[in-house]
């Protein structure tokens, strides 16, 4: 008895979903920039809007005035405030946490667009949905 012939079928590879954010940042700030090389060199298609005034994006997205950094990136349902390592950024789309942000608070030396400034330990910080926060990721031997 003879079997049928097995036919391979080539279909439309099945690619990953574009990695797309947008970063708010004011037109005055240099280290924003760096940031912004860091995450297109990390394969993120930044899209920049620069505003003077970024509290009402940080206040939309329930990032407090103590997390705050000196730029505000949103990916999907989360904000990404500050200097955020792109590693850290892919392991929150990994895990999908029920949060609302994660942040780089203030300008940490040795962070992503901040090399410049030396190095320093930091962490990044999940701000949870109800607000709360823990540890996400230390760097820089934090």
């Amino acid at each position: 008895m003879f079997g049928l012939p097995l036919v391979a079928v080539a279909g439309p590879a099945l690619a990953a979903p574009p990695k797309r954010m947008i970063a708010y940042k004011t037109p005055w700030c240099g280290c924003c920039g760096g940031w912004i090389a860091h995450m297109r060199q990390a394969g993120w298609n930044v899209e920049v809007v620069e505003r003077e005034d970024l509290a009402p994006i940080r206040a939309r997205h329930g990032i407090p005035d103590r997390l705050a950094s000196c730029h505000t990136a949103v990916v999907g349902a989360y904000a990404i405030e500050g200097h955020v390592p792109s590693s850290d950024v892919e392991r929150l789309l990994g895990e999908r946490p029920a949060a609302r942000a994660l942040s780089a608070p203030g300008m940490p030396a040795g962070s992503p667009g901040m090399e410049a400034a030396g190095r320093e330990p930091y962490a990044t910080v999940l701000i949870l949905n109800d607000g709360s926060t823990r540890v996400f990721g230390r760097h820089n031997g934090a």
